[in-house]
């Protein structure tokens, strides 16, 4: 009798080892602090001095472009899609038509009122601007050209808690902000080896940072582009539960209690 109760002892025993195992498995630490190796007296130091690359007009953007001229109804004609005819004037039409915008198409060109096809993919946003003004003083006097990303956005997917797609007002947003919109990472998030996914005119690009390390603050890949992809990969525990059949952790779970209940009531069992 004393040699199974030593028996189911035994087994009780490994079965409580392994339950102990899964649990801290299960609830094995991770970093989950943004920037955690920042030294808090050097936080001065960590001001934006890189140079970082320009943003550049892509196919498919679309910019919002406002003409200013001395002439009111070249303003119309330019800003509006208007003609005006004298001192009559379509405010409805005005009214019903919001800023111009220009879609780039797959050749890089926009479709400008009276100038035609202007080609201004790979341009920055500054040298499109001189050469529209350079095009446009031939035809006006003193023109002062605003140009605008109005379909800028980044795309952020993965372990977050909000992934989508994100249009932004400006053309300047850091990795911090598209989490933001984000809802953040899950616990599951992998912050030491978050993705981001560029796609220029030479191909798609990959770079992989580490949320945790304070370096990336002076890095240029802190700064996204427009249509940058973020992927947040899950860590393994999160794949581990993915794989894992529901009814296993089910059994899994009754097993381990059965295993705990019967070792604490060892005793009271076989006396």
């Amino acid at each position: 009798m004393n040699s199974i109760k030593e028996d189911m002892l035994l087994v009780g025993k490994r079965i409580g080892l392994f339950v102990f195992l899964f649990v801290v498995f299960s609830c094995s630490k991770r970093n989950i602090t943004y920037f955690s190796n920042l030294d808090p007296n050097q936080e001065g130091q960590y001001s934006n001095k890189i140079e970082l690359d320009p943003i550049r007009i892509q196919k498919e953007d679309e910019l919002e472009i406002k003409v200013t001229t001395l002439n009111p109804e070249s303003n119309l004609l330019f800003n509006y899609g208007v003609i005006s005819r004298g001192d009559q004037v379509n405010y409805d039409a005005i009214g019903s038509y919001n800023q111009a915008k220009y879609v780039v198409d797959s050749e890089g060109n926009i479709d400008f009122p009276i100038l035609g096809k202007v080609n201004l993919a790979g341009l920055t946003r500054e040298e499109a601007k001189k050469k529209l003004t350079e095009l446009l003083s031939k035809l006006v006097t003193d023109p002062r050209v605003e140009i605008s990303i109005s379909n800028f956005k980044i795309t952020v997917l993965g372990e977050v808690n909000n992934p989508s797609s994100f249009t932004i007002d400006s053309d300047k947003i850091t990795i911090l902000e598209a989490l933001g919109l984000a809802g953040d990472m899950t616990v599951y998030g992998k912050r030491e080896n978050v993705l981001i996914i560029r796609e220029d005119e030479s191909g798609k690009k990959l770079f992989r940072v580490n949320m945790n390390d304070r370096a990336l603050l002076n890095s240029k890949e802190y700064y996204l582009k427009q249509n940058d992809v973020l992927y947040v990969e899950a860590d393994k525990k999160k794949l581990i539960q993915a794989d894992i059949n529901p009814t296993s952790i089910a059994i899994m779970s009754i097993v381990a209690s059965i295993a705990v209940a019967f070792i604490f009531s060892f005793d009271e069992i076989f006396n």
